[in-house]
């Protein structure tokens, strides 16, 4: 299934989920592929994911599984466990579903550097409009072509993104409304 789709540049299979990793510049190609010729014609989510500081020195705790926490596993009481790096410091990720005769999920993700864009999916899946808003809202990452990439959740003259890992934490003014 997956070895024929444009762009994937990887297939990984981990905790019962197959999930592509697509070439940022294909992900339209990719992403119509899979609606047409995979039948995968639903977009159930699009999210942003900031890995600033992944794989740093430092990190505790532990890998959860389909099965539980191994509570007897290194890094289960607080030990340092360190995971492995990630390709660039944003993923954008794609949660599809085939609501078929013969159902079937699976993920897609492009990675990004700060300050990349990526193409909007919104002429392939509609309900990506929102999806892509609210990412750029948050993360600050451009979906280029989006006929409408305007602030959703924070204030228009909000500045800043507030879910990057360098986000300036405390220190914010309390803003009301109705402040006189």
């Amino acid at each position: 299934m997956t070895a024929s789709v444009p762009g994937v540049a990887e297939t990984v299979e981990a905790h019962g989920e197959t999930t592509l990793v697509v070439d940022p510049a294909r992900i339209v190609e990719a992403c119509t592929h899979l609606r047409d010729e995979q039948g995968y014609n639903v977009l159930a989510d699009l999210s942003g994911v900031d890995y600033l500081g992944w794989a740093a020195k430092g990190v505790a705790g532990y890998i959860g599984t389909p099965q539980g926490r191994d509570l007897h596993a290194p890094g289960s009481q607080g030990l340092e466990r360190v995971p492995g790096p990630k390709p660039k410091r944003f993923a954008v990720v794609y949660h599809l579903l085939r609501v078929s005769e013969d159902p079937a999920r699976v993920r897609v993700t492009a990675w990004l550097d700060d300050g990349d864009e990526i193409d909007t999916v919104i002429g392939v899946w509609p309900a990506a409009d929102w999806y892509e808003r609210e990412t750029w809202d948050m993360y600050g990452i451009v979906f280029r072509g989006h006929p409408y990439l305007r602030r959703l959740l924070m204030p228009d003259d909000w500045e800043g993104f507030p879910l990057r890992k360098d986000y300036p934490l405390g220190g914010e003014p309390v803003r009301f409304s109705g402040e006189r």
